[in-house]
């Protein structure tokens, strides 16, 4: 497994405001460093709670937590947080993180077909156990569905070209690994020399809708949010523009009264806002992005809980 460097894990320590008793949510553990770093600053009294889709990385989680009672890991999805809170009788959180996208562990295991750089089974999914793997969801789709996929959540200009030369290519042999399919889209889309690999977009685009990932986001903002202690903040680190724009529209629209109902003379309750944002967005220096290269499209956005 390779090593998972978290991303401005310095800005969101001060972010979150940590307080040594409090209570803090990671909503994607990964290999742990946020949460441990989290850990670090708490004090006998402080908890952090961590939920990972991926059963390696629960695993590890256990692991730590064998050795520190004040982490409590398990196996969850951003739609199930605010029932896993309920379950665990967790009355509020005092800080939050979501750290969207892929870990430096999962693009590095051939196995779990995230990367097209290491030939492997063409899987993608965050938990091997559940839901359909991207090979499966490839050989089946009709054509015009994976065009809409590459071209929505990947914003691809070649959609169109690639599903149809996948359409061909499965009625002669099935797509079953990475390295196949990378060939595939580098032949409808030429490497260019310095640009990064044709199929960087795709890849990115089934890996999302395989895991159904922006509806999931779309849930772990909404309850996220109501899972907040007055005080207690968001943080949210994203990797893509898509990602990045439902996390903005979702804090500035909760930061400010409902548009439509500005200009009443009493604006009722449920209409005012229910966050601030203390802070613009914030992105990794010059210097991070110099060690750590996965952190150069990251944008780090935070919402504090009125």
């Amino acid at each position: 497994m390779g090593q998972h460097v978290p991303v401005l894990r310095d800005q969101v320590l001060e972010q979150l405001a940590i307080r040594v008793d409090g209570a803090y949510l990671d909503c994607t553990f990964g290999r742990g460093g946020h949460s441990l770093a989290i850990l670090a600053r708490l004090g006998p009294q402080g908890r952090v709670y961590a939920l990972d889709r991926d059963p390696a990385a629960v695993a590890e989680g256990e692991r730590l937590a064998a050795a520190d009672p004040r982490l409590v890991v398990d196996q969850g999805r951003f739609s199930g947080l605010d029932a896993w809170r309920q379950q665990l009788q967790i009355d509020a959180f005092d800080g939050i993180l979501l750290d969207l996208g892929v870990s430096s562990p999962q693009l590095d295991a051939a196995d779990r077909g995230f990367s097209f750089g290491k030939d492997g089974p063409l899987d993608m999914r965050m938990d091997p156990a559940s839901g359909i793997s991207a090979a499966d969801w490839l050989n089946a789709a009709a054509e015009k569905d994976i065009a809409r996929v590459l071209r929505q959540l990947g914003e691809e200009p070649a959609a169109g070209r690639i599903a149809r030369a996948i359409g061909e290519r499965r009625q002669e042999k099935a797509i079953s690994t990475t390295g196949e399919l990378a060939a595939l889209i580098e032949g409808v889309v030429p490497r260019r020399p310095g640009a990064r690999h044709p199929a960087t977009r795709s890849f990115q685009a089934i890996r999302m809708h395989v895991n159904d990932e922006l509806h999931e986001l779309d849930a772990g903002l909404q309850q996220a949010a109501g899972c907040l202690a007055p005080g207690g903040r968001l943080c949210v680190i994203s990797f893509h523009s898509l990602e990045d724009r439902r996390v903005k529209r979702f804090m500035r629209d909760h930061a400010r009264v409902d548009p439509a109902l500005a200009r009443l003379p009493v604006v009722p309750d449920s209409a005012r806002p229910t966050l601030r944002l203390p802070t613009r967005a914030i992105r990794p220096s010059a210097a991070e992005t110099a060690a750590n290269p996965r952190a150069r499209s990251a944008t780090l956005r935070v919402a504090e809980r009125l």
